[in-house]
């Protein structure tokens, strides 16, 4: 319904010449459609209703024709229905003496449909064109807003690091290297998006997922660790998709800090599943496990900086976050609150 709303059958052509043939051919076509369904009426009713079809003729054409289409179809299709249909067949005269205020009624009521359509279509078009600039408009603020993102992120990063140069006491330098990742894991997760998914209201997480895994093998994980990633289908709004990402992002940054020190080797497996009417992520490895308190997936602590923006992103997506016992490793894992 949307394409034939703004259908125009002289909008592929650029030549004004052209345009003009295009809307007077598609005028002549629905006064010849016209003709024959008349045509046809003739063999069950003759002479019924002979201006009956000259409505919806001129208002289709005009519509879709412009009003020269318009004007084409009006003029043949009446006129031939004067000559053909109304008695006398044949002829301009009237059997009836009424009926040429008849005629002149209709003359005037397809006139009206005419005009009320070109205004109609005129409005169409109008708006439609004011859409696309706003679109247009939107998009290129949207890109703008993108790029200052972007550099705002390396801006605090370079914030970060010079006060880390500044300080001398070790744990505050940890901190601020802590904060400083986790800075950089947002960049990360929000470029995925962006480079991925563009600018649109819904994110396939097939290929966004993929993408935020990779990113995450490729710069933080030595060659020993083996990261992989199973997704299932599945299109999820936009502030659904960001907070899952960066879930995944911090998780993974997590792992690849504290799961496999000293060169250990192991996987780390990333999951997203869809149900009917509810998702779930996990991140699972095989690592240190929380023996000794220093791997967990979410931080050093379920009580630490990294579990608490778990939860945050879990909030964010509504969702909830859980750590999942397990013999070997450690599992976080988040999963959409049924409606």
């Amino acid at each position: 319904m949307h394409r034939l709303a703004s259908y125009d059958v002289s909008s592929r052509f650029r030549s004004p010449a052209v345009r003009l043939a295009a809307e007077a051919l598609f005028g002549l076509v629905c006064a010849l459609t016209m003709i024959g369904l008349r045509s046809l009426v003739d063999v069950i009713a003759p002479s019924s209703g002979p201006f009956a079809l000259v409505y919806p003729t001129v208002l289709i054409a005009t519509l879709f024709g412009h009003w020269r289409g318009g004007l084409v179809a009006y003029l043949i299709s009446f006129f031939w229905a004067w000559w053909y249909v109304l008695p006398t067949v044949g002829s301009f005269e009237f059997e009836v003496p009424n009926d040429a205020s008849r005629v002149a009624i209709n003359l005037i009521s397809v006139a009206v449909v005419a005009v009320f359509a070109e205004a109609f279509r005129r409005a169409v078009k109008g708006a439609a064109i004011a859409r696309d600039a706003e679109i247009e408009r939107r998009g290129m603020l949207l890109a703008e807003l993108e790029h200052r993102t972007k550099n705002n992120f390396a801006l605090v990063a370079s914030l970060l690091e010079l006060q880390k140069r500044r300080t001398s006491d070790a744990a505050v330098a940890d901190a601020i290297e802590q904060a400083t990742g986790r800075v950089h894991t947002f960049a990360r997760a929000y470029a995925n998006l962006v480079d991925s998914q563009g600018e649109g209201a819904s994110v396939e997480m097939e290929n966004y997922l993929h993408e935020v895994v990779g990113h995450m093998h490729d710069g933080a994980f030595d060659d020993g660790v083996q990261v992989t990633c199973h997704v299932e289908p599945c299109i999820l709004p936009r502030q659904v998709a960001v907070a899952i990402g960066l879930f995944v992002n911090e998780a993974l940054t997590n792992c690849a800090k504290y799961a496999f020190p000293e060169g250990r080797v192991g996987r780390v497996e990333v999951a997203f599943a869809r149900g009917d009417a509810d998702w779930s992520v996990s991140v699972r490895d095989n690592g240190i496990g929380l023996g000794d308190g220093t791997n967990v997936a979410g931080g050093k602590s379920t009580n630490g900086m990294g579990a608490g923006l778990m939860q945050a992103f879990a909030c964010q997506a509504g969702a909830t976050y859980a750590i999942c016992p397990q013999e070997e490793g450690h599992c976080v894992r988040m999963e959409s609150v049924a409606a």
